[in-house]
């Protein structure tokens, strides 16, 4: 057992004066007042005990270093790695955005290719239809007159398409036989080929069809 100030107690422990303080308070370190001086009573052992928690706690000191450093490398490296990601979701998300315009502008232009080849289809199919073909269709009125005059203009010796109306008033029939005969009409316009139907007219094929069941 050894005698010794606070100030050698703290040099032969290598702690600072306060440490010895707290050891005394907490009873760690039996302390004498000795002529007024407070003197401290030092083991052996507890000097071993203590060098030896010294550097444990150091040891632990420099591995939590260690460990926090590994810590922030690691954090360091996954920061990259999600920086990594987002520029590449961006870069995938800016090409499909690409991507999705591109073939928005091609099936747009694939309908409007296909619109323009419809409306060419019906109208040849339109010109044909008054002019070569007739059969049974309904179109609305607002293209009645101009095939009216698309018929009107057809030369007799190819096609005879007439309106039932103009027809009728041709055939010098009483107003009640005509009102009989546009009757029959309206009866089988819409499974009768003979009948062609425009908007809300009907008209004949004298050339190609016999009409005398409907008209007698």
């Amino acid at each position: 057992m050894k005698k010794m100030s606070i100030n050698d107690a703290a040099v032969y422990f290598g702690v600072s004066k306060e440490a010895i303080h707290n050891r005394i308070r907490r009873g760690s370190l039996q302390s004498i007042i000795e002529e007024g001086i407070k003197m401290v009573i030092v083991d052996e052992n507890q000097k071993k005990t203590a060098t030896r928690n010294t550097l444990q706690q150091r040891k632990i000191h420099v591995t939590d270093d260690r460990y926090y450093k590994l810590l922030e490398e690691q954090n360091q490296r996954l920061q990259s790695r999600v920086d990594a990601l987002e520029n590449e979701t961006r870069t995938l998300r800016d090409q499909k955005e690409q991507m999705l315009i591109e073939e928005r502008e091609k099936i747009e232009k694939i309908y409007k290719e296909k619109d323009e080849q419809l409306k060419s289809i019906l109208s040849s199919i339109s010109s044909q239809f008054m002019l070569n073909a007739p059969q049974k269709t309904i179109i609305s009125e607002t293209e009645t007159e101009m095939l009216e005059a698309e018929i009107a203009a057809e030369p007799v010796e190819r096609s005879k398409v007439i309106s039932l109306k103009k027809y009728l008033k041709k055939c010098d029939l009483s107003e009640k036989k005509i009102k009989k005969i546009k009757a029959k009409f309206k009866k089988i316009a819409q499974t009768d080929e003979r009948v062609i139907v425009v908007g809300r007219k009907y008209y004949i094929d004298t050339a190609k069809y016999d009409y005398s069941d409907i008209m007698g």
